[in-house]
């Protein structure tokens, strides 16, 4: 073979290798690519299922003076009547965990079958301060601060018009549009709960065992019916028994309240501490004093008890603190936020 023909089949061979190593150096291109868009996806989903397009300073824009208008309210509000410090943190609570935090507790039904209607949900008070708050807004700031958003400001106020510690509140929250009374009988957790189904349920909503016991020290605030325990000093086990777990002294001085079938007298949850928020219930819990079966359950656990014991030594060194970031933790749980729900002018139906 001459030298002539050998050149064009060593020319291809030059052309397919060139063509072999561009191939090579795009497939790492496009591996590149996809991950970027993966890493892309990841994020976004990342996103929304841990509360993002929260902020702290939210309304810093629109509506500047929006937390000093709730915190002013709830001044007044605390002022003529601070028994409502503990419904008023016990409905951000109930929004949370019912939908996330999106405001959907407030919402009325014509028919009576919203959230409020279910019977975990009678009891609830604060809504016409929840409205109070609204209208100073509305006032200020129209359309702009969410419902969801006050539930959660009015939480943060309450604890700090009571001796908590202040925290940084995320904002940023949209009103949801749906409130559905089965959705509240399912999704609460009744105070009857074992630490079992307490930690599931925390877990299921992104919260940790210690945000279980840091939260469930907001009892430490407010008051609780009768009903919500009286199976404890009348028929815990369906034989008209006491629970073993609970102080007996303390079953007798609860039956002077509350009497069998008893659906209307108010019980403090922390006894001689009801308008402070402090880590005494952490030591009632202690005392087999706790008022309800999910306060004992804390005892149950080797992690929770040992929070209880700590907070307990160290008279709350970290208490106020990590309630703090808890609380945000959980308000986080759920949220709308950008262009989903909406901002609603009045607190108690959907625009």
């Amino acid at each position: 073979m001459s030298v002539e023909r050998l050149q064009p089949i060593t020319k291809i061979k030059r052309q397919q290798s060139r063509s072999s190593w561009h191939k090579a150096m795009a497939c790492p291109k496009l591996i590149l690519s996809c991950l970027l868009l993966q890493l892309m996806f990841s994020f976004l989903v990342l996103k929304v299922a841990h509360g993002q397009g929260l902020e702290v300073g939210f309304y810093q824009k629109a509506c500047p003076n929006a937390e000093a208008i709730v915190k002013e309210v709830i001044g007044q509000v605390m002022s003529v009547a601070p028994s409502l410090s503990g419904p008023l943190l016990r409905l951000h609570f109930h929004d949370c965990f019912v939908r996330g935090c999106e405001g959907s507790v407030l919402l009325n039904s014509p028919t009576n079958q919203s959230e409020k209607d279910a019977p975990q949900n009678h009891n609830l008070r604060g809504f016409q301060t929840i409205d109070r708050v609204k209208t100073a807004l509305e006032k200020a700031c129209p359309g702009i601060v969410s419902c969801a958003d006050i539930l959660a400001l009015v939480a943060r106020d309450v604890v700090v018009a009571t001796g908590g510690l202040f925290y940084d509140v995320e904002t940023g929250r949209r009103d949801g549009c749906v409130s559905i009374l089965g959705e509240a009988s399912n999704d609460l957790i009744p105070s009857t709960a074992n630490i079992t189904t307490l930690k599931a349920d925390f877990a299921k909503r992104g919260l940790s065992v210690k945000d279980l016991v840091v939260l469930s020290g907001g009892h430490t605030i407010g008051t609780s019916h009768c009903t919500a325990f009286s199976n404890r000093l009348y028929n815990f086990t369906g034989k008209g028994d006491t629970d073993p777990t609970l102080d007996s002294n303390y079953i007798a001085r609860l039956k002077l309240s509350c009497k069998p079938n008893d659906q209307t007298t108010l019980v403090e949850m922390d006894p001689g501490s009801v308008r402070t928020f402090d880590i005494k219930y952490f030591d009632l819990i202690a005392k087999r004093r706790g008022l309800f079966t999910s306060d004992a359950a804390l005892l149950d656990d080797s992690q929770t008890k040992a929070y209880l014991d700590f907070q307990i030594k160290t008279g709350g060194s970290t208490f106020f603190k990590d309630f703090g970031e808890s609380m945000v933790k959980m308000g986080r749980i759920g949220v709308l936020t950008e262009t989903a729900g909406e901002v609603r002018k009045v607190c108690s139906k959907v625009n």
